[in-house]
């Protein structure tokens, strides 16, 4: 069993209420691709998106956070987390990234309702370390999956809203071009 799978069961098993859940990162190509890299599934941490519109619930959601914090302490022992939860307004993403979410059918999950942001909000997030070489081959495997073209990804390079931190912005500007090569390379 994947990583992913196993914190999100175990973060699913103490809840008693629906919770949406949006995966970046690693978790969301292992659970939101057929076929994702091999080396995805030993990712070690689930990483979240919450939407400024769930922001409130969420901070109220007691449940969530102990379930969450059980799931750190019963997990910790594998090295295995969710804690990485980040505000929208926090990520590389277009404005209407929402519009575009894509539901994951999997693992089966009683409570956690999961998704993924689409593929090209998923590349602009992948963005964020800058020419980190592990995120450059998840952006190939993107573009190569679904097919993205130079042109899709230079209209999302257009639109994204990059948060006003000097460090990301410098991170976005190492990265662009990069991705751009990347798009370019995977025309046929």
């Amino acid at each position: 069993m994947d990583n992913a799978t196993r914190i999100l069961q175990k973060l699913d098993e103490p809840l008693d209420h629906p919770v949406r859940l949006i995966l970046y990162g690693r978790a969301a190509l292992q659970l939101g691709f057929q076929n994702p890299p091999p080396d995805v599934a030993a990712s070690k941490d689930v990483d979240g998106i919450v939407p400024l519109s769930d922001l409130e619930a969420l901070n109220a959601d007691d449940g969530f956070w102990d379930a969450q914090e059980a799931t750190n302490r019963a997990l910790r022992p594998d090295g295995l987390y969710i804690t990485h939860l980040f505000r929208a307004d926090q990520v590389f993403l277009r404005r209407d990234w929402e519009r575009h979410l894509v539901a994951i059918g999997r693992p089966l999950l009683r409570w956690l309702r999961l998704f993924r942001p689409s593929t090209l909000d998923l590349i602009l997030t992948k963005m964020m370390r800058g020419d980190d070489p592990q995120d450059l081959a998840d952006i190939r495997f993107l573009i190569r999956h679904d097919g993205i073209t130079r042109a899709q990804v230079e209209m999302v390079l257009n639109e994204v809203v990059l948060p006003d931190l000097s460090e990301l912005r410098d991170a976005f500007a190492k990265a662009k071009p990069l991705v751009l090569e990347l798009a370019r390379q995977a025309v046929p």
